[in-house]
C-alpha cells in the first residue's frame, strides 16, 4: 500500500517538521512494515513551469519528425519573450498548454537543462514528459497536456505536486483495514496522540424505493449492497490534475474520470466499488453463485468459463461482473468518442455505482481459481469495513457530480443481511499476563478505544469490536492490540531457564551424526521443500497401491500445483540433482534429512491450544493423535563421476555400490549393520536395487532402498543416465538400537585372514552369498569383504566367481589355523546350502 505523505496529512494534523522517515519510525513502533520511504521530486529543481504553445514549426531533413517551437512562459525566463524550444513529441497542437523546464533547472537522476545547439536551431529548454519529471511512463507516451485554464507562466512544481514523500507498506493478511488511507491515518493518528478526520463520516441519504432495483440471492457471500445513480455526466470531462497525481503516488494508473473516481474512492476508504454503464445494463441487478459452465468476458478481455462456487453479478441476460474481482466488459465505462460526421461527443453520461460487501473466502478463492488478483479482490479477502460501503458510495457520488457535472438521482438502494455488533469477554489482566508485564485496566481500555473498540466493565471486560476490524476475534488479539500500542520494546527480556541437565535428545544427535558422516564421504547437504503434485508418483514409476501415493493435502497450500505433503525424500532430491546439472555441475552427490509425511490413522480436527498456559499433556496428546504422521528419512542421490581421473589414475562413475555404502554409512552412526538383498521397488532399476534390513529383536525390519534409479524415472525428471539413490527410515533405524550403542571393542589378539572364491550362478546376488558366509562362520567372523568379481570359460557359461576376504579374530585368544580353517569349512557349506555357492577349482 503506498500512501502519499500529503494525502495523509489531510486527515490527520501531522507537525509540519515531521518527514516521511519520522512517520515511518512512528508506524514501524506501532506494529505496521513500512518498507521504504520513495523521496518523489528528490534532487528536482525548477524553473518548471506552464507554457502555451505560440508556433510549431515542422523541421524536414532528419530521420525522424522535429518541431521547433515558440512558447509563451510569462515571466518565468525573466524576459516575458517567447522561449524557442525543439522538441520530437507530436501530441500537442498550437494553443496547447504545456510543462516546460528552462534552462539552468534540474530534473530527477540529477538532469541538468542548459541551452543547447540541436538539429540546427538553439533549443532554450524542454517540452516535458511525464516519464522525464518521474511521473511515470504516460499511456499516450507523449508530453504532458495540460487543461486550458492554466496560466501560462505557472510554477508546475507545485501545479503537479512533484515533490512529496510515499509511505510503502506491507500490509499483512490480517489487516486489511490498512489497505486505504484512511486505515493508516487512523494508525497515524494514534501513533502521534492526534485526533482524526475521518473521511468515511459523511451525510449519507437513508435508503429509499426509488434506487436501481437489486436482487441479492446468496445473503451469505454478499451481506451488503448499496446502489447508486448518476446522470447527466460529461462524457468529455476529465480527471483534474490533483485527482491523476494521487493515483499515480499511489501506484494506479489514470483511465478515465468515472474509473479513476472509483479507484480514488477506493484508496481512500478502504472499499472496492464498482461503475456500471447503466444504459448497458438490463434489468435488476443481482447477486448470486454462477452456474457451472457460465461464460463472462471479464474487463481485462479474458471469456472466463465460471464454477459454481463464485459469486457474481448479473443483470437479465447474465453475468455482468466476477463479484470482488473484476467488472464485465459488456458493462465497460466507455471512453468519450467524437462523431466524425456529426461531430457528436459519445460516451457514457448514466453510470450506476455498486458498493457492496463479500465474503471474503468466497473472494479469495475465486480469485485464485481465476488466477486473476486485482486491488479490489486484495482487499476483499484481507476484510472490508461493511460499514463504509454507503459512505464510499456518497463520496463517489459527490466527485462525480463536483468533477464530471452529474446530477445525483434520488433513489438510494441498499440491502443489508442484519447481523449484530461483534463482542468479544476478556479479563481486563488478560494483556497483562500475555506481555509479562503490568499495564492496568485504563491503559487497556484507553488503547482499545483508540482503536476503535468500546469497553465496559471492571475486571471482566465486555469488547465490541469496530466493523472495520474483522481480524479481532477473540482476547489474544485484543491483547496484541494492546501491546504493539504500548510499544514491543518496552516489552522485556527474560530468557528462558530450562532445567539442568536437559540437552539434544538421542533422535537429535543421531541426526547430526548422519548429517556429519555423509558430508565426511563427501555429500552435500541440499534441503527442499516439503511440497509435491501427486503426478510426481507417477514418474517414480510408484504402483497404484503404493502407501506413499496416499498423501496429506494442504487446505490452503502456497502453489495449488504442489498442494500436497511429500511422503519420499526423493522427488526433491532429484529436482535439485536435475537444476544443479542444468547449471553446469555434473558430478554431484547430494544428501537430505527430513519429515516425510502420511495421513493420520485417528483424522480428526486440531483443538486451538491455549497461550496464557501451558497446554495439559491430554491437550497435547489430543492434538497428536490428529497429526499426519512425519518420520524423519534421509535420502542421497548421485551423478557423475565419484573418484576423480587425474594423474593419479583412471576415476570412475558413481554406481549402485556407493549408494548402497551410503546407507551403510548411516547405519553405523546408529551402530547398526545392514542386510542388503536384491529387491525391486518403484524408482530403481528392477536388476540394480538393494532392499536395507535390520533386525531388531530378531525380526526382519525392511528400512529402505538403495540403488541405480530405473532408466524411465532418469528420463522424466532429466537427469543424467545410471542416477543412483538411496533412502532410510532414520526413524526406524532409531528404534532398532537396543539398549546403549556399544563402542567397538579392539581385541589385543592377531587376526586371522581366510580368502575363498566361490562360484555361483550369475543371478545369483553377491549380497546373498555375503549373508550366507555371515550366518554360517559364526561369532569368530570379524568382518567380510568382496575383493574379486570374475566370470569367463573358467568358471563356466552363465556362471561367476566371487572372492571374499574372510577375518577371524577371538576376543579371549589367538586363533588357531584349525580353529579358523573350520569356522571358513562352516560359511562355505552354509553358503552352499542357501546359495549353491562351490569353491573354485574343487
Amino acid at each position: 500500500m503506498r500512501v502519499p505523505l500529503s494525502w495523509l496529512r489531510e486527515y490527520v494534523d501531522l507537525p509540519a517538521t515531521e518527514t516521511g522517515r519520522d512517520v515511518q519510525a512512528k508506524l514501524v513502533d506501532a506494529g505496521l512494515e513500512v518498507e521504504t520511504v520513495e523521496q518523489l521530486g528528490a534532487g528536482l529543481k525548477g524553473p518548471l513551469v506552464v507554457g502555451k504553445v505560440l508556433t510549431i514549426e515542422e523541421l524536414e531533413g532528419f530521420k525522424k519528425p522535429i518541431r521547433f517551437c515558440t512558447v509563451d512562459v510569462g515571466m518565468a525566463n525573466g524576459t516575458g519573450e517567447p522561449q524557442e524550444i525543439v522538441c520530437g513529441a507530436r501530441n500537442f497542437a498550437v494553443g496547447d498548454k504545456v510543462v516546460v523546464v528552462l534552462p539552468g533547472a534540474v530534473l530527477p537522476g540529477d538532469f541538468a537543462i542548459a541551452a543547447r545547439k540541436t538539429y540546427g536551431r538553439t533549443s532554450h529548454g524542454m517540452i516535458c514528459s511525464s516519464d522525464e519529471l518521474g511521473m511515470g511512463p504516460d499511456p499516450s507516451g507523449g508530453i504532458i497536456v495540460l487543461p486550458p485554464e492554466h496560466e501560462a507562466g505557472t510554477d508546475a512544481i507545485a501545479l503537479l505536486e512533484l515533490v512529496d514523500e510515499v509511505l510503502d507498506i506491507a500490509v499483512t493478511a490480517n489487516r486489511g483495514d490498512c489497505l486505504s488511507v484512511r486505515g493508516v491515518a487512523r494508525e497515524t493518528a494514534i501513533a502521534y496522540g492526534l485526533p482524526l478526520r475521518d473521511p468515511a463520516l459523511l451525510d449519507v441519504p437513508a435508503p429509499n424505493s426509488y434506487g436501481y432495483p437489486v436482487k441479492v440471492a446468496d445473503p451469505i457471500g454478499c451481506d451488503r449492497f448499496t446502489a447508486r445513480t448518476v446522470t447527466g455526466l460529461d462524457p468529455e470531462a476529465r480527471s483534474p490534475i490533483w485527482l491523476q497525481r494521487r493515483l499515480q503516488k499511489a501506484g494506479m494508473r489514470p483511465i478515465s474520470l468515472a474509473v479513476d473516481i472509483t479507484n480514488y474512492v477506493m484508496i481512500e476508504l478502504g472499499q472496492p466499488l464498482h461503475a456500471y454503464d447503466r444504459t448497458q445494463v438490463e434489468g435488476p441487478i443481482g447477486v448470486r453463485r454462477a452456474e457451472a459452465g457460465e461464460l463472462l468476458t471479464t474487463l481485462d478481455g479474458t471469456k472466463r468459463k465460471l464454477d459454481a462456487a463464485d459469486l457474481v453479478i448479473t443483470d437479465s441476460r447474465g453475468p455482468i461482473g466476477l463479484a470482488g474481482v473484476m467488472g464485465g466488459a459488456n458493462t465497460e465505462i466507455a471512453d468519450s468518442v467524437t462523431d466524425p460526421e456529426t461531430g457528436e461527443v459519445r460516451g457514457t453520461t448514466e453510470v450506476v455505482i455498486e458498493a457492496a460487501h463479500f465474503d471474503a473466502v468466497a473472494i479469495a478463492r475465486t480469485a485464485r481459481r481465476h488466477k486473476l488478483s486485482s486491488e479490489a479482490s486484495k482487499r476483499f479477502e484481507r476484510g472490508v469495513d461493511p460499514q463504509a460501503a454507503a459512505a464510499a458510495a456518497q463520496r463517489t457520488v459527490d466527485l462525480l457530480v463536483l468533477l464530471a457535472g452529474g446530477t445525483a438521482e434520488a433513489g438510494v438502494t441498499e440491502i443489508v443481511s442484519p447481523s449484530a455488533p461483534r463482542t468479544i469477554a476478556m479479563h481486563a489482566d488478560h494483556p497483562d499476563r500475555v506481555a509479562g508485564i503490568e499495564y492496568g485496566r485504563e491503559t487497556v481500555v484507553r488503547r482499545l478505544q483508540e482503536v476503535g473498540c468500546d469497553a465496559y466493565g471492571q475486571d471482566e471486560l465486555v469488547v465490541t469490536v469496530p466493523s472495520w476490524r474483522p481480524d479481532l476475534t477473540e482476547p489474544n488479539d485484543l491483547a496484541e492490540e494492546v501491546i504493539r500500542l504500548e510499544g514491543y520494546a518496552n516489552l522485556p527480556s527474560t530468557l528462558p531457564k530450562p532445567p539442568a541437565g536437559r540437552g539434544l535428545t538421542e533422535r537429535q544427535r543421531l541426526h547430526r551424526r548422519v548429517g556429519r558422516a555423509l558430508a565426511g564421504a563427501g555429500f552435500t547437504e541440499a534441503p527442499s521443500y516439503p511440497f509435491v503434485a501427486e503426478s510426481v508418483f507417477d514418474q517414480l514409476q510408484l504402483d497404484a497401491e503404493d502407501p506413499n501415493r496416499d498423501v496429506v493435502k494442504l487446505v490452503n497450500p502456497l502453489s495449488d500445483e504442489e498442494p500436497a505433503l511429500r511422503t519420499t525424500l526423493l522427488p526433491g532430491l532429484l529436482a535439485t540433482l536435475r537444476r544443479n546439472v542444468g547449471r553446469g555441475s555434473h558430478d554431484l552427490a547430494l544428501f537430505e534429512t527430513g519429515l516425510v509425511f502420511h495421513p493420520s490413522p485417528n483424522p480428526g480436527v486440531a483443538a486451538r491450544l491455549p497461550v496464557d498456559r501451558r497446554p495439559t499433556d491430554e491437550e497435547i496428546a489430543a492434538l497428536d493423535a490428529v497429526l499426519p504422521v512425519q518420520p524423519r528419512h534421509v535420502g542421497a542421490v548421485l551423478a557423475g563421476a565419484r573418484e576423480q581421473a587425474g594423474w593419479w589414475g583412471k576415476g570412475r562413475p558413481a554406481d549402485w555400490a556407493d549408494a548402497v555404502e551410503a546407507a551403510r554409512t548411516v547405519a553405523a552412526e546408529a551402530g547398526l549393520e545392514l542386510v542388503v538383498e536384491q529387491g525391486q521397488y518403484g524408482p530403481w532399476h528392477p536388476g540394480r536395487c538393494a532392499e536395507l534390513y535390520v533386525f531388531p529383536g530378531g525380526v526382519k525390519t525392511l528400512v529402505g532402498h538403495a540403488g541405480e534409479l530405473h532408466p524411465r524415472v532418469v528420463k522424466a525428471f532429466a537427469l543424467p543416465a545410471r542416477s543412483c539413490a538411496m533412502e532410510l527410515d532414520l526413524d526406524a533405524l532409531e528404534r532398532a538400537v537396543e539398549g546403549v550403542v556399544q563402542a567397538p571393542r579392539i581385541s589385543s589378539f592377531p587376526v586371522a585372514t581366510q580368502d575363498v572364491a566361490l562360484v555361483v550362478d550369475a543371478s545369483v546376488p553377491a549380497a546373498s552369498v555375503e549373508n550366507a558366509l555371515r550366518s554360517g562362520a559364526g561369532e569368530l567372523l570379524e568382518s567380510i569383504r568382496l575383493f574379486d568379481v570374475f566370470s569367463g570359460e573358467q568358471v563356466g557359461e552363465g556362471r561367476k566367481s566371487l572372492a571374499y576376504a574372510l577375518r577371524f579374530r577371538a576376543a579371549d585368544r589367538t586363533l588357531t589355523v584349525e580353529e579358523a580353517s573350520a569356522a571358513r569349512d562352516a560359511a562355505v557349506a552354509r553358503a552352499g546350502e542357501l546359495t549353491g555357492a562351490v569353491l573354485r577349482g574343487a
